[in-house]
């Protein structure tokens, strides 16, 4: 699943454009009823108002998952986007080691 909503979001960047959307994680439920996804997205200052898009667009990108992933799943989970901020963090206490 991960690797096919990377292949989605990868078409859905190149229409936004100058942009880099990756699936860093998905967790399902155990009744694979709920998926969330983690995004992280590049640059991060535009991360928000892409987000946002994407939770607009969420039944299409479920649609098109569906599509993809019909032979191996019964059930096309609810998707949840949560935007992954690791590598934010991550930058940010590089530069308080740094000083």
């Amino acid at each position: 699943m991960q690797k096919d909503l990377g292949d989605i979001f990868l078409r859905y960047a190149k229409r936004i454009g100058n942009l880099l959307i990756s699936v860093s994680e998905v967790r399902i439920s155990p009744d694979l009823s709920i998926a969330h996804i983690y995004l992280s997205i590049f640059p991060s200052n535009r991360a928000e108002d892409v987000l946002q898009h994407i939770m607009e667009d969420q039944k299409t990108i479920r649609f098109e998952l569906g599509n993809l992933e019909h032979n191996q799943l019964r059930i096309i989970p609810e998707l949840n986007f949560h935007l992954d901020t690791t590598l934010d963090h991550m930058e940010r206490i590089d530069q308080l080691l740094g000083k």
